[in-house]
């Protein structure tokens, strides 16, 4: 037996060695963390814009991208990465490395909606860090100015008069958009065919074109067309009315509360970016979106911001997703 125990010891001995050496890696992994944070950033950082140019998160991502490049002394790289929603954009920066160089312009489309609606393949709050909230414009149901209603009970009434329906466009399959749209159309019971997307560009250009016959966008986006003659806006998601447009009626006027919100948009990261690199972004991008430039622009483009910390910002994604993820589950059911 005593010769057993002598063969046991080099064994003992090498388990001692290999948690002696854990146990001296986890006491200096912080501060290796803290380190690279205090440090970064060391070269440019890119920011991937799930939608095509041009949209209210294009416009949102080259604003905060020239802040914060100025403010961390690194180039901001803009990526757009359209498609399926958001979704394909957002599957790349889930995969990418937490160390701040890879984000992502996030939002209710991408993290809330299009996850149950197009089974995105991530999960919206495992696979992230969110960082901080950016803004956000109310919905708009616009129609082709050559349309010959000129309000939304007359876009109604055009539509049942008519045996072939109407076809309608979203930025894409699992945006705001699209969810407000189908929760419309399901509740008014309309035969309207839904046309899908990698963006509100496509959408706009050919809705002004004739070849879709109304939309269901930002308003942001849909806002030069609107205010050249171009498109008609026949009412708008926000919870009251906008004083830029006084004459338009909220969904909820309109009777149809459900429909009120906001798309807003955020930054987000890849998961497990470390909490200290996570506040110093979402200082950063509070200061930016409260610049005097910011909200100049904020105000053209009708959006509003929230200046939540990275906590706070979190409980938000995560309430917004209990909100809407019944309406998100029917809309994926409808569609099947």
């Amino acid at each position: 037996m005593f010769k057993f125990f002598q063969r046991l010891k080099p064994i003992q001995h090498i388990f001692e060695t290999l948690t002696c050496i854990f146990l001296t890696l986890s006491v200096f992994a912080p501060q290796m963390t803290m380190a690279q944070v205090i440090d970064w950033p060391q070269k440019s950082i890119k920011l991937v814009v799930p939608y095509s140019p041009g949209g209210s998160a294009d416009t949102l991502a080259r604003l905060i991208g020239d802040h914060l490049g100025r403010a961390f002394g690194q180039t901001v790289v803009i990526e757009n990465r359209s498609g399926a929603g958001g979704i394909i954009g957002s599957q790349m920066v889930a995969k990418s490395p937490a160390d701040g160089y890879t984000l992502v312009i996030s939002g209710i489309g991408s993290h809330v909606i299009a996850p149950i609606v197009a089974e995105g393949g991530y999960d919206p709050i495992k696979d992230f860090t969110h960082i901080a909230m950016l803004a956000g414009p109310p919905l708009a149901v616009v129609v082709n100015a050559d349309q010959p209603f000129r309000d939304f009970n007359g876009f109604i009434s055009f539509i049942k008069s008519n045996p072939n329906g109407l076809s309608w466009g979203s930025p894409g399959q699992g945006t705001h958009g699209h969810l407000t749209g189908e929760l419309f159309r399901t509740t008014a019971k309309l035969n309207m065919v839904h046309i899908n997307y990698k963006g509100a560009a496509g959408a706009l250009v050919d809705l002004m074109g004739g070849q879709i016959s109304a939309g269901f966008m930002t308003l942001s986006s849909a806002k030069t067309a609107i205010d050249s003659g171009k498109l008609r806006l026949l009412a708008v998601s926000s919870p009251k009315r906008l004083s830029e447009y006084p004459n338009v009626p909220t969904l909820a006027e309109l009777g149809y509360p459900a429909l009120t919100g906001t798309t807003w948009f955020a930054l987000s990261g890849p998961a497990g970016m470390p909490a200290t690199l996570v506040d110093r972004i979402n200082a950063e991008v509070r200061r930016g979106m409260d610049t005097a430039a910011a909200k100049s622009r904020l105000s053209v483009e009708i959006m509003e911001t929230v200046a939540f910390d990275a906590p706070e910002f979190r409980r938000y994604v995560a309430s917004e997703i209990e909100r809407l993820g019944p309406a998100a589950r029917s809309l994926k059911n409808s569609i099947k």
